[in-house]
């Protein structure tokens, strides 16, 4: 019996090291596999920082594995980094997305594709207040993934950006850190310049929409309140133009963005305008709300934009709101938008109110709309980001 017990014993003792090496070498694998990993995203990490160095731009609206992300980021084919020039006047039109994630998540960007019925977007729309540090990662992340970046820059410390009821809140408009006279007097400018370096380096374009809606009166840098007054906003406009350029940051496509002038009819554009010479496109936000047509939601400040400036219109904010008009003013969109030559392009707002919107604007959120959409968009021609007339393989990928 005692014999019995000490075989028992030393079964016992032989499985305890057996489980504890199995544990060792579990975790000896776990460790394998953590410097695999993080050799990987190194890799992955240098060559998209390389792109902005050495090239590897091939084209938006390309998915991540055409012709490959690593090719592509290493600039194998002899791609160039493109020039600012040849986004001014696209071969088609725009299809930008503002997603949660963007312009960083890849997986993200592939769902959104797949609702989209296989059709990529060309442009990633993201959000930076002056609170925050600009991360230039975030135009070649952007670049990565076969989009134009497209960087909405807003001076204030941030705000409630959908609250409920829909009233402004006074906290989101009294900043006086950020009136606009703080930025004339250069209380900004080492910020400014530090942001503007970074871009410069990335040497990527940049598509900059700063300060936008500002015939409003719901951000801290509009003229009518946090102590502005008028002129303000084109003076500040300049101001921070002019230290863009005397930084380098060339790469920059400057988006003039107004508000549509539904909510604000007695506010005049053009004396919040800085003019052509500071300003590469003139954008615009505006959502289908109770109109059965995107003629009604834009005609009428389109008319008052091109009586000051003839320069290229892009739609930076758009989506139909979920009314008894959506399904008709989203089929009427994409045939509005051809009608329209103008108008080089669109960015989606596929957020709702859980993701940072004031109303649930996804084209997702019905059957009937999604189909809609993607039956609009499956019918525009698509801009490839090459320079016009150029033969690229990319050319018809706006197509599923």
């Amino acid at each position: 019996m005692s014999s019995v017990n000490g075989r028992r014993k030393k079964s016992q003792k032989k499985l305890h090291w057996w489980s504890r090496g199995s544990g060792i070498r579990l975790r000896v694998w776990m460790a394998v596999n953590a410097v695999l990993l993080s050799a990987l995203s190194y890799g992955v990490y240098a060559a998209v920082t390389s792109n902005a160095e050495s090239g590897g731009y091939t084209g938006l609206g390309s998915g991540v594995s055409d012709p490959g992300l690593m090719n592509r980021l290493k600039g194998d084919n002899g791609a160039t980094i493109p020039s600012k020039n040849q986004f001014l006047n696209p071969d088609g039109v725009y299809f930008g997305a503002a997603t949660v994630k963007a312009p960083y998540d890849a997986r993200e960007l592939a769902g959104f594709t797949t609702d989209t019925g296989g059709i990529q977007p060309t442009m990633a729309s993201y959000f930076l207040t002056w609170g925050q540090k600009f991360n230039p990662y975030s135009i070649t992340a952007a670049y990565s993934h076969g989009t134009l970046p497209v960087l909405t820059w807003e001076p204030w410390k941030g705000g409630v950006q959908n609250p409920r009821g829909g009233t402004i809140l006074d906290t989101n408009i009294v900043q006086p850190e950020y009136r606009l006279s703080n930025i004339i007097n250069g209380r900004f400018d080492s910020y400014i310049t530090s942001t503007a370096k970074s871009v410069a380096k990335a040497r990527m374009p940049l598509v900059l929409r700063f300060a936008h809606e500002m015939n409003g009166a719901w951000y801290p840098w509009s003229e009518k309140v946090n102590g502005n007054h008028k002129g303000d906003y084109v003076k500040a406009w300049r101001h921070v133009h002019d230290l863009f350029d005397k930084a380098g940051a060339t790469n920059v496509i400057w988006v003039w963005s107004p508000n549509i002038i539904r909510p604000v009819p007695k506010t005049e554009l053009k004396p919040l305008y800085p003019g052509d010479d500071y300003v590469d496109w003139v954008g615009m936000t505006g959502y289908g709300v109770h109109e059965k047509s995107p003629e009604i939601t834009f005609g009428p400040t389109i008319k008052q934009i091109q009586g000051f400036t003839r320069k290229k219109i892009m739609i930076m904010e758009t989506g139909a709101q979920i009314d008894d008009e959506q399904l008709s003013w989203v089929n009427a969109f994409f045939p509005w938008l051809k009608k329209n030559p103008n108008v080089i392009g669109f960015i989606w707002m596929q957020k709702d109110r859980d993701t940072g919107a004031r109303a649930n604007w996804r084209f997702t959120s019905s059957t009937a709309e999604q189909q809609a959409f993607q039956s609009g968009l499956a019918g525009l021609d698509l801009t490839t980001g090459e320079p016009v007339g150029a033969s690229s393989s990319t050319s018809s990928r706006s197509k599923p």
